[in-house]
């Protein structure tokens, strides 16, 4: 049961997500018009009443990043003025995240912040995100953040395929915290690939730690964006005799190329959530496979909205 206060709302950015979500709480989702003017600002409309309702905003700020966050800003703001109890941002795609730092003191900004700042600036209570790129960016906002995870849908899947002789793989050194939790859960063996990156969006592997050979190798990952990281990943594990390759991550960017990269690479499969839409290259690709995050957002939706504990979901 949800309370007869809470309220469902979405931008452009996701739709389809949104609606699955308000079906998983049986509610039907908010009328607002969310449109363009002709030189291209964003206009927002609420078409019911939300006084003293807890409402809450589907919106990942994927591809366009900046339209989708501008339309999560106003959004936010005539909710706030058309007098919304409780304004909870559901991003299930936190863009910026991966700008969480000055590297080796660079000139450079840091935009996770810069975009916590304007979301609290806008008027939210809250936040609702998952499988942030950086935990501590919790830590930019000032307000309650629930970062969940999709390990839940992502080894519900591994477990129903029952694969032999499994090795949990992490694409790098940072994801090693990552990949071990989920070897942990899978009672199997852990492998690291050595990376270096020379610039952004490029990727070298240079050496492999763990055995591997005649093994299926699953590759965890948060984002998969060029696929670079991926498609060198498993070519290496495959070279070193890896007998099949598999990859699960939370969010589907996919720019670039990266959809041709995983059809022309040594991947058996690359297996996803929703929390992006794809892109029609990428719903046409035999390699790739799509899970729905809709009800674990939906349940998580309705706790925080019923006043009852998020991380009882995660509990082990």
């Amino acid at each position: 049961m949800v309370p007869d206060s809470l309220m469902v709302f979405s931008g452009n950015a996701n739709p389809k997500l949104a609606q699955a979500v308000v079906q998983h709480l049986n509610i039907p989702l908010g009328r607002a018009t969310v449109s363009r003017f002709s030189d291209g600002e964003v206009q927002v409309e609420l078409n019911e009443n939300v006084r003293g309702r807890d409402v809450f905003i589907v919106q990942p700020t994927c591809v366009p990043t900046n339209d989708n966050l501008m339309e999560l800003v106003i959004m936010v703001d005539a909710l706030r003025r058309a007098s919304a109890a409780r304004i909870t941002a559901v991003i299930p795609y936190y863009g910026y995240a991966r700008q969480d730092r000055r590297p080796r003191s660079t000139r450079v900004a840091i935009s996770a912040k810069v975009v916590a700042n304007m979301l609290q600036a806008a008027g939210i209570d809250r936040v609702l995100t998952m499988d942030l790129h950086a935990d501590q960016i919790q830590g930019f906002f000032d307000v309650p953040v629930d970062n969940i995870y999709a390990s839940p849908i992502l080894l519900g899947d591994l477990w129903k395929h029952n694969y032999s002789d499994l090795v949990v793989v992490s694409p790098d050194v940072g994801g090693v915290v990552r990949a071990r939790a989920v070897a942990k859960r899978m009672e199997c063996d852990l492998a690291i690939i050595d990376k270096r990156r020379p610039r952004a969006n490029v990727s070298e592997v240079m050496n492999i730690i763990g055995e591997i050979e005649g093994r299926t190798c699953v590759i965890v990952d948060d984002i998969v964006d060029t696929a670079g990281t991926l498609c060198h990943a498993a070519d290496a594990l495959k070279e070193r005799g890896a007998k099949k390759v598999l990859a699960y991550a939370t969010h589907p960017v996919f720019s670039g190329n990266a959809v041709e990269k995983i059809t022309n690479s040594a991947l058996d499969e690359v297996v996803v959530t929703d929390t992006i839409p794809l892109r029609q290259d990428a719903l046409a690709c035999q390699k790739i496979r799509q899970l729905s995050c809709s009800s674990l957002l939906g349940e998580t939706i309705s706790r925080i909205a019923c006043e009852s504990s998020v991380s009882s979901l995660f509990a082990e």
